[in-house]
């Protein structure tokens, strides 16, 4: 068979290390030996002795993405073999998390991560009556966490003297040693007249950085996840 659909771009190559690699700019590879986690739905390919098992959060978790629509609904996947995980053809990023780090990050943004992370959903600060949910992924712990976003992410470095003010529908997550607060952009009366659009920022200060998207949420988008 030939073509460019077959050339070494889109060739899958063998597996050079175990564990989380980028596969390309909308794929990443999982060589599993035990356990691994991905969100529900997220696995398009796989080869070798696997399984897939749902996994819940327990009671709180449900609640929690009941009310809020935010959350990870997870898939533990277990064996010896490969997968494939993409989230609608989505870009794909890999984070190195190192014991004494935490990165937050939307529920939506995570698409795979090693079981050696510790993972939970925190409350938000200031980000209780937004668009962007209440409830907010943190993870800690020594791995790798694989991240989506549409399009190429924005990395923006948060300093105590220049704080950074994000969209609530654009942000993808930021590192530890931030603090998160309301910012209202536009007075009432502004507002009321119909305004920019732009009305409420999550506001980020301390010393750390910010991913942000490079596009906001639309309303049927946000629904899907």
């Amino acid at each position: 068979m030939k073509g460019d659909l077959f050339s070494s771009q889109h060739m899958v190559q063998p597996a050079t290390a175990a564990g989380m690699t980028v596969e390309n700019a909308k794929c990443l590879r999982y060589t599993v030996d035990g356990e691994m986690l991905a969100r529900q739905g997220a696995m398009v390919a796989y080869r070798g002795s696997l399984q897939f098992e749902r996994r819940g959060q327990g009671v709180g978790g449900m609640l929690k993405r009941a009310v809020t629509g935010e959350g990870l609904p997870l898939m533990a996947v277990r064996g010896r073999g490969e997968a494939w995980f993409a989230h609608e053809a989505q870009n794909c990023f890999v984070v190195e998390v190192d014991p004494g780090d935490e990165f937050t990050v939307n529920g939506r943004n995570v698409l795979c991560f090693d079981a050696s992370l510790s993972y939970r959903i925190a409350t938000v600060k200031g980000a209780g009556i937004t668009g962007g949910g209440l409830f907010n992924s943190v993870f800690t712990g020594h791995g790798r966490l694989g991240l989506v976003c549409d399009g190429n992410p924005l990395v923006i470095p948060v300093s105590p003297e220049d704080p950074v003010y994000v969209d609530t529908d654009a942000i993808v997550g930021w590192t530890a040693g931030l603090d998160t607060s309301l910012h209202r952009s536009q007075s009432l009366g502004s507002m009321l007249r119909g305004g920019s659009g732009e009305a409420v920022q999550l506001m980020l200060r301390g010393q750390g950085h910010v991913v942000v998207r490079p596009s906001e949420a639309t309303p049927h988008r946000a629904q899907q996840h």
